[in-house]
């Protein structure tokens, strides 16, 4: 049983945010019983006239896809900080996924994106939609993770609903700029356990070692054909030290396609 019931998607009216709605639209489609809730975050305090005419345009763009959702979308607006305000809309309305619309920046690797900013800041999984993504499914799903054990199998739950959902193909890829990684030792750790956690969604697991992991990742997801790139943040690992983000900054960035951040 999915545990995927409520989609929180931060929306200003902009086109990423139209892009992005549109991808969770089809993401969700006809038959899931997920809702949506839509969320818009002002600077100012929104009149009740306001209110109402960012409701109205909301439901006049979910509409215009043409999509006839199983459960009734919703729309909610606040007031306030715009990344502490949607993490404390996602816990109040218990919503079990953020999926959020960025136009990235692919030259500079400085950038600091509300959607990049939210990614590392969430306690709960949060899928990021560059702007142009195609609208499909997805059906080839890269996991990227480096040479630690899996400790917590129940931060994979999200990416095995979205497997479940799309009957999708998961494609493990470990990557790595050591020259004395011992691959076969960590292969040998984690293969039961990732056809354990991954269940038939299992595809295959490729070691590949790269001076530039960032790069060596994008050239997988061409590779490999991938629609959504998945990380596994190091604190849901056994015996490592968190990471500081910065690679799951610059993919949120400069990836082309969806990034499911796991949390």
């Amino acid at each position: 049983m999915s545990s995927l019931n409520k989609i929180l998607i931060p929306f200003d009216f902009s086109e990423a945010s139209v892009n992005a709605l549109e991808y969770v639209v089809n993401f969700v489609g006809t038959e899931k019983p997920i809702g949506i809730l839509g969320l818009y975050v002002g600077a100012m305090p929104i009149s009740a006239s306001d209110n109402e005419k960012l409701g109205k345009d909301f439901f006049k763009v979910l509409d215009s896809f043409g999509v006839r959702l199983k459960v009734a979308p919703e729309f909610i607006t606040d007031t306030g900080e715009v990344i502490g305000t949607i993490l404390l809309a996602q816990e109040e309305n218990n919503a079990d996924l953020i999926m959020m619309g960025t136009m990235g920046d692919k030259i500079t690797d400085e950038a600091i994106t509300n959607t990049s900013k939210l990614v590392l800041e969430a306690n709960c999984p949060v899928i990021s939609i560059p702007y142009g993504t195609e609208i499909k499914d997805p059906k080839n799903i890269a996991l990227v993770m480096g040479g630690e054990r899996i400790d917590d199998k129940e931060v994979l739950s999200t990416l095995l609903d979205v497997a479940r959902i799309f009957d999708a193909r998961i494609h493990v890829l470990t990557i790595y700029k050591d020259s004395i990684y011992d691959e076969e030792a960590v292969k040998e750790s984690n293969e039961n356990l990732l056809e354990y956690y991954l269940e038939h969604f299992y595809a295959d697991h490729t070691f590949t070692k790269n001076e530039d992991i960032e790069q060596g990742i994008l050239d997988y997801i061409v590779e490999k054909s991938i629609d959504l790139l998945t990380i596994l943040p190091r604190n849901h690992t056994e015996k490592s030290t968190p990471s500081e983000g910065r690679l799951t900054k610059l993919l949120t960035l400069h990836s082309e396609i969806p990034v499911l951040a796991l949390d």
